[in-house]
């Protein structure tokens, strides 16, 4: 279907999005192709029995893993990657042997339209579609689940999880954060630059491991800044007047955002046009009490933090939600070692942005307030999967020491124990 339905897929994105067809296929097509020839070939090995070492205590048995899926889950996507990220947790829901309820974002109607549409030329009974707003969302949560798996902002991940809760349905929470990019004074700084204006620009900035806002010293900013400007061009032409550079979602999120830029802190960009939902991509000068390091930005724009010394960045970082992704650029392996060891986030990414999440062999998940639970690849098949604990015990030898009258057997049963 996704082969065959390529061009539909990209026609859908470029409406609600405004993303080329290339980046469309780069971000969504190829990336859903991948998770479903990953699962292909990998479903026979993770549906197997997994045979486990027996416990000694246990002697004579055997014991093994019984995977079985968890039974009817509920998958609400979000509005802007609406195909790939509905559509790889599905592969892996799926896979995983569930019934799966879809709900995609009617922010992005026609990808919504299209994916129903999907869904019954599939005519899968496994697989459903519900469409609608925040009443149909609501009513949704209503419903005893096995398990939900939300990919959003933060608010509505706790309304999730408050419905899941009267249910004790488990909860897979995609969310976001401020995902910091440290800029060090070893790094490559024109690359870096370079990867930093890629992964903020890419879908308009609209995306959840997008780098949030660069700490870079003192020293480089200036080159920095005249690097990213230079690689905007490059890529997307004078203020980004390409049709290869997606638009805002809608007007809503165009005036969030538009009122996040201090036309006085701008150091590049700056300009905007309501008509056409565009904001080039703008980096604006920084503190981390300003407004625009608030909440997460979600938008191509970059606040500029400058720091002297490495001890600074950590408070900043802390001041702020949990990252989703924490990015480093850095030839020295200590730096590195900072950002893995001293940084709290989802995932890490050492001299470049985003591309850590395309790999089927690392999980993809968030943690704290950035989100809980992790998929792709086998992970995602896990996080559908309930691994059954199986222990079979055969007839003989069957010691009476486990069994009461316990008097006189004490001293017995610590040295038997401690042993096994």
């Amino acid at each position: 279907m996704l082969e065959q339905e390529s061009n539909a897929i990209q026609t859908a994105l470029f409406k609600d999005l405004g993303k080329s067809a290339e980046e469309a296929y780069l971000t969504e097509v190829s990336i859903c192709l991948k998770e479903t020839r990953y699962a292909l070939k990998n479903i026979n090995k993770w549906t197997r029995k997994k045979w486990v070492f027996p416990s000694l205590l246990n002697f004579p048995s055997l014991g093994y893993l019984h995977p079985e899926p968890l039974g009817k889950v509920l998958i609400i996507g979000p509005w802007n990657y609406p195909f790939m990220l509905v559509i790889c947790p599905l592969i892996s829901a799926i896979a995983a042997g569930n019934n799966v309820v879809i709900k995609p974002s009617e922010v992005s109607s026609n990808a919504a339209a299209l994916l129903e549409n999907f869904v019954k030329k599939l005519a899968a009974p496994e697989i459903e579609i519900v469409l609608g707003g925040v009443e149909t969302t609501t009513a949704l949560l209503q419903q005893p689940f096995q398990h939900i798996f939300y990919t959003g902002n933060g608010h509505v991940g706790k309304i999730v999880m408050k419905a899941a809760a009267e249910h004790l349905t488990p909860v897979t929470l995609e969310l976001g954060g401020k995902s910091p990019c440290l800029v060090m004074e070893s790094a490559d700084i024109d690359m870096a630059a370079r990867r930093i204006a890629w992964g903020k620009t890419i879908n308009a900035g609209q995306t959840c491991v997008a780098p949030d806002y660069v700490l870079i010293p003192e020293s480089k900013k200036r080159q920095f800044v005249e690097s990213f400007k230079l690689e905007v061009e490059k890529m997307y032409g004078p203020e980004a007047s390409s049709d290869e550079y997606a638009k805002i979602i809608n007007l809503r999120h165009y005036k969030r955002l538009v009122q996040l830029i201090d036309a006085k802190a701008v150091l590049v960009g700056g300009t905007y046009n309501e008509d056409k939902l565009h904001i080039a991509p703008t980096i604006v000068e920084a503190t981390s009490e300003s407004p625009v390091m608030g909440d997460e930005i979600f938008g191509p724009i970059l606040p500029l933090i400058t720091f002297k010394a490495l001890s600074e960045v950590k408070a900043i970082i802390e001041k702020h939600p949990y990252p989703l992704a924490s990015y480093i650029f850095s030839k020295d392996s200590a730096d590195h070692w900072f950002m893995i060891s001293e940084i709290a986030s989802g995932g890490v990414c050492i001299n470049d942005t985003v591309v850590h999440m395309i790999n089927q062999e690392m999980p993809f998940g968030g943690i704290q307030a950035s989100g809980m639970g992790r998929y792709r690849g086998k992970f995602g098949f896990d996080t559908f999967t309930h691994y059954k604990p199986v222990l079979k015990r055969f007839f003989f030898l069957d010691l009476p020491l486990r069994y009461p009258p316990f008097s006189g057997k004490l001293a017995f049963l610590k040295k038997l124990l401690s042993w096994l």
